[in-house]
């Protein structure tokens, strides 16, 4: 796929009002004047108050981060990531907020909130992939309702017209589901922040710590985690709701729909998982869950779509990378892997082969494999 140009064009405010020629650039679904002036091929003329600073599309189908009288740098529309580069020039733009989305796999014994405490990028907010779930679930970080993450992004300080840069603490992981999480709501406003915290600081940017030398001073829980559990538990909530969410059905799949795909072959399946645990030759790293694939899937590691640095691999890779697997770009495309989570990296990159309405099988093969009346091949 050819990649667009992208020339950066500031824009200034004139009184209340701001005006963008927007000739090309990805649909952001929002009910939000800001928001809407992605994918409209005309000139668009909107009133917004305060808009002498804010990240700003641009002609070119580019968000650009504007003040009344310079623009920074840009970042193209249509593509799901930003540069370190990039986020430390607009770090203290208003309307950008930067999250920690870290997390890591049971078997690895980490704790993403207390190492975030530790070291993370200036003004980020930790995102708790593991909390800001489906509380009613006992499958792993499912899902929330509309309410419930509306309840838990608003208790994060976010809301609708802010731009989300999401990183985590090994390149391009779970920034990957959390980036996704944003688009099912609605939110399309959303960017990962391309390897993630390790390329931060190998460029050399400051790292910030909220921990103190005594283990008991570290902070044990959150205000995103606290307000969805007692939005689960039917308990009254403390503050405004400043976001409010949208389920986008068409970006989230469920078991059904993955075993009516098997018969009528809609959608082409891939899975994110290695290929020994999809061929069934290597144990799933939680207990009790067979190993194996759902039948007509194909598996595509998500590491093979990255870089050394993990960083997200360019367009002509990444379609060789898939072509490679006889999957075709041509036709439309379902992910999953093992809970919902590195699947969401292979939305990240069809996204920028310019698919980005890939569903996610949420429950995925967890779910899956948990179940007695489901079919499992093995290689």
């Amino acid at each position: 796929m050819a990649s667009s140009t992208m020339v950066v064009t500031g824009i200034r405010s004139i009184g209340a009002m701001s005006v963008i020629n927007r000739t090309s650039a990805r649909s952001l679904n929002s009910k939000d004047p800001f928001q809407q002036l992605s994918f409209f091929k005309r000139k668009l003329v909107y009133s917004y108050p305060n808009a002498s600073s804010f990240l700003a599309p641009t002609s070119a189908g580019v968000f650009s981060s504007c003040t009344s009288s310079t623009a920074t740098l840009a970042v193209a529309a249509n593509d799901p990531v930003v540069s370190v580069d990039w986020l430390h020039a607009n770090l203290n733009e208003r309307n950008i907020k930067v999250l920690d989305a870290s997390w890591y796999m049971p078997n690895e014994e980490r704790n993403p909130f207390q190492e975030f405490q530790m070291a993370h990028i200036p003004n980020s907010i930790f995102f708790d992939v593991d909390g800001i779930s489906d509380q009613s679930s006992n499958m792993p970080h499912m899902l929330p309702s509309e309410e419930g993450f509306s309840v838990a992004v608003s208790a994060l300080g976010i809301n609708n017209e802010d731009v989300m840069v999401v990183y985590d603490g090994k390149g391009i992981f779970s920034a990957a589901r959390v980036w996704w999480m944003f688009r099912v709501f609605g939110h399309h406003g959303v960017f990962i922040l391309d390897g993630g915290l390790p390329k931060w600081r190998t460029a050399g940017y400051d790292v910030k710590s909220i921990a103190s030398r005594y283990d008991d001073e570290i902070l044990k829980t959150n205000p995103a985690t606290d307000a969805i559990e007692k939005h689960y538990q039917g308990l009254s909530q403390v503050g405004p709701i400043t976001f409010k969410a949208k389920l986008q059905p068409h970006l989230l799949w469920t078991l059904d729909q993955i075993k009516k795909n098997i018969e009528e072959q809609t959608h082409q399946h891939m899975d994110a998982r290695g290929k020994a645990r999809f061929n069934g030759t290597a144990p799933e790293p939680r207990k009790g869950i067979k190993s194996g694939h759902v039948p007509g899937s194909k598996c595509i590691p998500f590491g093979e779509i990255l870089d050394s640095q993990q960083t997200l691999l360019q367009e002509s890779e990444l379609a060789k990378r898939f072509e490679a697997e006889g999957i075709s770009l041509d036709r439309d495309i379902v992910v999953s892997c093992g809970t919902g989570v590195t699947a969401c990296i292979l939305a990240v990159a069809l996204y920028r082969l310019g698919k980005p309405d890939v569903p996610i099988y949420d429950g995925s093969w967890t779910e899956w494999a948990s179940k007695s009346d489901t079919p499992i091949a093995t290689v």
